[in-house]
């Protein structure tokens, strides 16, 4: 087992706790054995239920007498149909749960919280669980408006809730004859791995743990004890943990002693002493002996954690709003490490990482979480448990097909054997990699468990990102050599040299090396150098940066923002704190996780797979959403056609302008130019460049629509960079101009805010021979290819219309082109003529200009930009503050803003429509390829989304869970 678990990444599915995986086995970095079934260490158990159990006769695996609810047979057997009270939920704050009953269900999680909800589900069922009680979301949410004080009638209800609990189990908190022990946990509705608190064996006091030690052992008893005395100390007292630690040390180098496990039952009574000590020390009051304030004192702990900086800061970065609080579930705790009888377990019940139907986990004998962390014992296979523990075993596997069958999914498992008892202790839906996620998808189909829409909802776009492109193959393995992070502008894995320059990225990738580009920032001119590296490192830029919005566009790795690197272009250094990197160091990047690692990290491929093509094939059939793509050559657009998109919703033709050396110097002529004949000259220039991409791309897109938007940015985006002397002179050179007129064009193309000035249908109204040049290009290209039998069916859309008179004198210009080019060429298509709605103002006459348009494309980028005012270039300074402290949900040039953007979409399409029924409706910002904005789009009545190539199959995915 330990071979095939090396290598395994797991991503974390939202809502769902970070697994507790076996720590050297799994490479996730959960330390399951400490931090689940350990009893004690503060803070190492906050995420998992409740693991320890105590009745009258622990040696006696048998029931006795003091376990009346647990009598017949141990073998799972299922009810199928969940035990509810009758009582109205609206009026109890407490939940109870046991075998074959429970006052709660798995529909209950914002009241219960995740586990609880999973816990009385369990129940429900008829599974072994410890039996316990939840205390609902909304009794939090009261004792924080409460000024931290339980609800009037809480604690009593607890109580009843206990007692309950007792009867079930034959024993009782604070008995030392029969004595009952307790964990209490944190869990919201939606997962917080570790952000809350956990006590665990409360009910322990110097009475309690005679009786225990007279029926299970000494020296388990007062390990528990002294456990029991750190972590409550921790989480309720707020007594740092080191203060215990110390005196664990001290008396371990008094012993003689290297690890915990070797001091005797002896040592242990003298340590629960000085931990005794520790509370008079720190706090001037004995560690409180009476179990039920223990227990009372441990849920206001619970309680407190909701509002704990770090709970509110993870809640923060995860986006979790909405929420009433955290449940608290107290529930009878049950050990594995009672003898070679006993065991402690987690499992998936598929591979997590493959798909393939096998139980997948690990097992300890005689074992508690501390023994793995101690390093003391390995964990072993579930084989293991199959050959010393038969019964137990055979309960374990009928269990998870009941859970596979109830919960319609792959569930991770933890679970206890205890003296050859099975107890299950929490169940969830297991994370999984892309892979496993379509392999169990696509698998649960063909054995009937579930059906094809269900499927669709099984698969979570990322899940599709992580199999686009190539991963790590193991993130653990490089933690140690992670020098700087920066923002995840574009997934996927990077391994290359690093270079400084466009020229040198270009050279290296053509001397066969791979390579990654690092800038304080890219422009369009470092196009090349960005198209020829593996993954691009920048600086400054957000997530909408020029060198994100490009990577994603093409799958390539970025990371942006990354504010932590100097780079010195002229010494071909980046320098991060004291380490200063040389070009032609390997370097790695994480654009998943904005993580860049020293030296050369080993890669996994892209996985692709016949699975894969089964699954997009359902979503097709599902979705109602039309998927198209932003392509601006021919090769983005096959690419594009390989993925599934159903045409280019999106080519961006000045993107074809810095294709090479002669095209840019061609542009730079026509914007230097002073008369329209020199500017016509230098078009005619540009028209067979044009002429032959659009051929290009209306041969790879055969058969299907294709967008082409005229020419938008400001035309100083295509000058030369550097100081003003050495951009006069190039140009000089280039154009022919002398100096005094590039001066002198140049100043009149400065602008103060050039993306509100002097570009989109602008420059074709102010230059109609701009605008005819490329009409010209793009009928001769449809009509030669139509002529050699492929069908082409072209959309020209012209940009950042304010005014339905800017598009009807765009849209003049362009029919009156279109029919010189049919009569000159003796053939004629079909074609439409639409528009780019990305200023508010457009929205709001829609109306007037869908007149004019036979279709609208948003683009959602700038609509934005202008609908908040605020500059993509420049947001990056304020809004990590907003989104700090909740101003702001989202970064809205990522996630559409529904509550404004979006309103602005849905008066465009409504009153377009009105004015045009049959108007062709979508979207081609950045926001094509976000799953919850797709959601937003098809809700709205959108025809299609447009997004990058690579984000096609994703886009597919999100329409078809829309439409389920």
């Amino acid at each position: 087992m330990s071979s095939t678990m090396k290598g395994l990444v797991l991503r974390t599915t939202p809502g769902i706790c970070n697994k507790r995986l076996f720590k050297g086995k799994y490479v996730d970095q959960i330390h399951v054995l400490k931090e689940s079934f350990a009893i004690g260490r503060v803070g190492n158990a906050r995420c998992y239920n409740s693991r320890n159990f105590i009745v009258n006769g622990l040696n006696n695996a048998k029931p006795n007498r003091y376990e009346p609810s647990f009598r017949g047979p141990t073998r799972a057997e299922a009810i199928l149909t969940p035990v509810s009270d009758p009582t109205p939920t609206a009026q109890k704050r407490v939940f109870t749960f046991g075998k074959g009953r429970s006052e709660g269900n798995k529909g209950m999680k914002s009241l219960l919280g995740g586990k609880g909800a999973n816990l009385a589900e369990m129940a429900s069922i008829g599974l072994s669980v410890p039996p316990g009680l939840t205390i609902s979301t909304e009794a939090c949410q009261e004792y924080q408006l409460n000024g931290k004080k339980l609800e009037e009638g809480l604690w009593e209800e607890i109580l009843e809730g206990l007692e309950m609990v007792e009867k079930d189990i034959g024993a009782s908190l604070g008995n030392p004859s029969k004595p009952l022990l307790l964990s209490v946990r944190s869990g919201a509705a939606i997962s917080m791995p570790g952000m809350m608190d956990t006590v665990l064996n409360l009910g322990l006091n110097d009475e309690v743990v005679a009786g225990l030690a007279s029926k299970s052992g000494e020296r388990f008893a007062y390990d528990s004890y002294r456990r029991f005395l750190d972590m409550f100390g921790g989480v309720v007292l707020g007594i740092p943990h080191s203060l215990f630690e110390e005196k664990l040390e001290i008396l371990k180098h008094a012993k003689g002693v290297k690890l915990d496990t070797e001091l005797t039952a002896s040592d242990l009574k003298e340590l629960v002493e000085q931990y005794k000590n520790v509370y008079l020390e720190t706090k001037g009051e004995k560690f409180p002996s009476d179990p039920k304030q223990q227990l009372q004192l441990a849920v206001k702990a619970v309680f407190d954690s909701w509002e704990s900086p770090r709970a509110i800061k993870y809640r923060s970065i995860n986006q979790i709003t909405g929420l009433k609080g955290t449940a608290v579930n107290i529930q009878c705790m049950v050990f594995g490490n009672m003898g070679n009888t006993s065991g402690t377990g987690v499992l998936f019940t598929r591979n997590p990482s493959t798909g393939e139907k096998k139980l997948y986990g690990e097992f300890l004998i005689n074992a508690q979480g501390e023994d793995v962390v101690a390093g003391i014992r390995t964990p072993e296979d579930l084989d293991t448990m199959k050959s010393c523990m038969t019964e137990a075993y055979k309960e374990l596997v009928e269990n998870c097909k009941i859970l596979e069958r109830h919960y319609k999914d792959m569930m991770d498992i933890e679970f206890t054997v205890q003296e050859n008892r099975l107890w299950m202790l929490q169940c969830r839906s297991g994370k999984r990699t892309g892979k496993g996620a379509v392999k169990i998808a696509v698998d649960m189909v063909n054995e009937g468990l579930v059906d094809m829409r269900f499927a669709i909802k099984m698969v979570e776009p990322q899940h599709l990102d992580q199999l686009l492109h190539p991963q790590f193959e193991n993130p653990a393995a490089y933690k140690d050599k992670v020098v700087a992070k920066g923002l995840p502008a574009s997934p996927g894995a990077a391994v290359g040299q690093i270079v400084f320059k466009t020229d040198d990225a270009e050279a290296w990738h053509a001397q066969g090396k791979s390579v990654i580009l690092v800038r304080t920032e890219t422009s369009p001119e470092d196009v090349g150098g960005m198209h020829a590296a593996v993954g691009i490192l920048t600086a400054r830029g957000g997530m909408t940066s020029h060198a994100a919005v490009v990577a994603r566009g093409w799958g390539k790795c970025c990371i942006s923002g990354c504010s932590e690197i100097r780079v010195n272009e002229i010494e071909k250094v980046v320098v991060i704190e004291d380490v200063v990197i040389p070009e032609g160091e390997w370097l790695s990047l994480n654009g998943s996780t904005g993580e860049v690692i020293m030296g050369k990290q080993p890669l996994s491929p892209p996985a692709l797979s016949g699975d894969l093509e089964i699954f997009m094939s359902w979503a097709d059939k599902i979705r109602q959403l039309k998927v198209m793509a932003n392509a601006d050559t021919p090769e983005d657009a096959l690419t594009a056609r390989n993925n599934g998109a159903q045409g280019i919703g999106l080519c961006r033709t000045e993107h074809m302008f810095f294709a090479s050396d002669e095209r840019i110097k061609t542009v730079r002529k026509m914007i230097m130019a002073v008369t329209p004949e020199q500017r016509k000259a230098a078009l005619d220039s540009l028209l067979p460049y044009q002429r032959s991409d659009f051929e290009g791309i209306f041969r790879a897109m055969d058969g299907l629509p294709v967008t082409i938007r005229l020419l938008d940015p400001p035309l100083h985006e295509f000058l030369p960079e550097g100081d003003l002397q050495q951009i006069v002179s190039e140009l000089t050179a280039e154009t022919g101009v002398n100096e005094d007129e590039v001066f002198s064009r140049i100043e009149k193309l400065s602008e103060v805010n050039p993306m509100l000035g002097f570009r989109g249908c602008r420059l074709g109204i102010s230059y109609p021979e701009l605008t005819e040049m490329q009409a010209r290009a793009i009928f001769q290209a449809a009509v030669s290819m139509s002529n050699h039998g492929v069908k082409v069916l072209p959309e020209i859309m012209v940009p950042l219309v304010g005014t339905p008179q800017e598009l009807g004198h765009q849209a003049s210009l362009i029919r009156s082109v279109a029919n010189k080019v049919f009569s000159e060429m003796g053939s004629s298509l079909n074609y439409k003529v639409g528009t780019m709605i990305e200023i508010p103002r457009a929205a709001l006459v829609a109306d007037e200009i869908a007149k004019e348009a036979e279709f609208f494309s948003f683009g959602t980028n700038d609509l934005t930009q202008m609908t908040f005012g605020y500059s993509r270039d420049d947001v990056g300074k304020f809004l990590p503050i907003y989104l700090a402290q909740g101003i702001l949900q989202n970064d809205p040039f990522e996630v559409l803003d529904q509550r404004g953007v979006g309103q602005l979409i849905k008066i465009a399409t409504e009153r377009g429509r009105a004015a045009r029924p049959s108007l062709k409706v979508g979207i081609c910002g950045e926001h094509g390829g976000e799953p919850s904005s797709i959601a937003f789009f098809a809700e709205a009545g959108l025809d299609y989304v447009s997004c990058s190539p690579f984000r096609v199959p994703i886009a597919r995915l999100a329409a078809a869970q829309v439409a389920v």
